[in-house]
């Protein structure tokens, strides 16, 4: 389980990533994400103004399986007790898709959402899937949510055996806010830890589920399953922080119902996991 729990400032993006275009990583980038990622040790799990980072050893868990669900969306409608929304929209390369996401926060919180360049690379028996937030013309912010900024975000999914294998989460993310204190312990000590375990969950129950829904379509796999329109990359431009407006939330007190979340108590229907068949 959790080995070390520390606050430090995570280092920033590379500066391709910071760059005023839009472009799709390349083996550099992804080579550099991999090292922020190996630079953790044990579980780490690091909360700063920007940054979140957990490392979690999956038992019984083959890497590929690990890769599939998290690339599988009808899925993660199925495990993923936080999300409202998610889609993909377009395809830009066999590697890399724009998509978007929408999420829950803590009560009584404005929710998040966000869209994002994926994209993905197989490294031997290792995998890893990365974002940074773009804009796309077709989707601006929306009133009833807050569009929050993926700076670099990503995972790191590295064989240890044929049926057991490590993840490390790194997220560096301007949630376009000024939260509470509450939000930044509970993030860091509850959200984040609690988030990897139902992760591991889904993942046990996946090879069973899939069997029941598409078991031979994985387009992350095989580009030429994809049913994406292809999407050129003068269509996006990046998504800056500092272009949306800030919500100031510092003062927002936690609901009860959160609190009862916190300390175990009726919040903690959201594991139920008898929606994975």
């Amino acid at each position: 389980m959790e080995k070390s729990a520390a606050s430090t400032e995570p280092q920033g993006p590379r500066p391709v990533l910071g760059r005023d275009s839009v472009q799709v990583p390349d083996d550099q980038d992804f080579r550099s994400f991999r090292s922020e990622c190996e630079a953790q040790t044990g579980w780490n799990l690091t909360y700063s103004k920007a940054g979140v980072s957990c490392r979690m050893e999956c038992h019984d868990v083959p890497a590929e399986t690990l890769y599939d669900v998290l690339h599988d969306i009808e899925y993660r409608k199925k495990w993923d007790s936080n999300v409202i929304e998610t889609f993909d929209i377009a395809r830009l390369t066999v590697n890399a898709d724009v998509g978007y996401y929408s999420w829950r926060c803590p009560k009584p919180l404005k929710n998040r959402d966000v869209i994002t360049l994926r994209s993905w690379l197989p490294m031997g028996t290792d995998y890893i899937i990365m974002n940074y937030s773009v804009k796309h013309p077709k989707y601006p912010p929306r009133k009833d949510l807050v569009r929050a900024v993926s700076i670099q975000t990503g995972y790191l999914i590295q064989s240890t055996g044929p049926k057991s294998c490590i993840i490390t989460y790194l997220a560096q993310v301007d949630p376009k806010g000024s939260l509470p204190k509450w939000v930044v312990n509970k993030s860091s000590q509850f959200l984040a830890p609690k988030a990897m375990k139902k992760m591991y969950k889904a993942c046990v129950k996946y090879p069973e589920w899939k069997q029941k829904h598409q078991p031979h379509f994985k387009p992350w796999l095989h580009p030429e399953q994809s049913p994406l329109p292809c999407l050129a990359l003068s269509e996006l431009s990046v998504q800056h922080a500092d272009s949306l407006e800030n919500i100031d939330e510092s003062a927002v007190a936690e609901s009860r119902e959160e609190r009862m979340s916190s300390a175990g108590g009726g919040g903690e229907g959201s594991d139920d996991d008898t929606s994975l068949t």
